[in-house]
């Protein structure tokens, strides 16, 4: 097998729906955009995993970098992810999965990926994960899953992605990998959204037990006027990391609502799109925060999310209970 996906042409691929430039938050975080469009090419239903976004906390520093629980990949669809060892080339480990059929979810360097083009390649370093569907090592090419969407690298970005060019005595390339084993029988549409209920009132009992958008909002403008002081290249990387994590969780968490029943639960659909929608606006806020030096706007920027969060819950504890 020289593929894990045969049909699948860069050229020609169309990102699933979640990933529409219409959305508040076109793409997510790279682990769960990756999976969005891996259970997509299945013709499976990628709202189906979506309700683990109910868990997000506040970290202190960052928000929970939302990644779908394996065990919810396994309950719904039967696809199990676990780590693979790399001891040899990781080339080599890749290409012995994909004969298998298995997709390899590799930790790569973002610096050589095209579709990063006017955001991190050939300007900066950064560790995302990409799915590897087709590797060709003679031919220096590879179609992968990353972000958004389906892609092709080739020629020197080949070698850079996967250090073909160090220096014999160079540290060894061990990235972080895992590969998904795929069932020969899909599950149904009827059992996905069973298991999606059934996950939907059990991450809803693990949700935090403080809003933890109140509890961000208590330290944002104090983090803020720190991060004014740095290089402003800074304020994308924080902004990532707070504002577009909690903003995309929920506009995902209101997918996934609206999936499983939009009429039942109408109103957190309206509420979950309240908190995505705040975290937009507040981003731009930030921005011009940062660059006026004037902070004092941001202590109240986040109230319409905090309170959304906390009638959320309620509407979600009155069904899930």
């Amino acid at each position: 097998m020289t593929a894990v996906f045969p049909g699948l042409d860069p050229a020609g691929y169309t990102p699933h729906a979640l990933h529409s430039s219409e959305r508040m938050w076109p793409e997510t975080n790279c682990y769960v955009d990756l999976w969005i469009e891996v259970l997509a090419a299945q013709g499976l239903s990628p709202e189906a995993m979506l309700g683990f976004t109910l868990i997000q906390e506040f970290e202190g520093d960052q928000f929970t970098f939302f990644k779908v629980p394996l065990e919810d990949l396994e309950s719904l669809y039967d696809i199990r992810v676990t780590e693979l060892a790399i001891f040899d080339r990781v080339e080599t480990h890749v290409e012995e999965q994909i004969r298998r059929g298995r997709l390899c979810l590799v930790e790569m360097d973002s610096y050589f990926m095209p579709d990063t083009q006017g955001v991190g390649y050939r300007q900066e370093h950064g560790k995302t994960t990409v799915g590897i569907n087709r590797l060709d090592v003679a031919g220096r090419s590879m179609d992968y899953f990353h972000n958004g969407g389906f892609f092709r690298v080739g020629g020197q970005d080949f070698q850079g992605v996967f250090q073909l060019d160090q220096p014999e005595d160079a540290l060894p390339f061990l990235p972080y990998t895992e590969f998904a084993k795929f069932p020969e029988r899909q599950t149904s549409s009827a059992h996905q959204r069973e298991i999606a209920a059934a996950l939907l009132r059990r991450h809803f009992a693990r949700r935090p037990l403080k809003n933890p958008i109140a509890d961000f909002a208590t330290v944002f403008p104090a983090q803020v006027e720190a991060i004014a002081e740095r290089p402003f290249g800074y304020f994308h990387k924080y902004a990532f990391n707070t504002l577009r994590q909690f903003g995309a969780n929920f506009e995902l968490l209101a997918s996934h609502l609206i999936w499983l029943d939009a009429d039942a639960h109408e109103s957190a659909i309206a509420e979950a799109l309240k908190i995505s929608e705040n975290a937009k606006t507040v981003q731009f806020q930030l921005a011009r925060a940062i660059a006026r030096k004037k902070f004092d706007p941001l202590a109240c920027a986040l109230d319409p999310a905090v309170a959304a969060w906390d009638r959320l819950m309620d509407d979600l504890g009155s069904r899930l209970i």
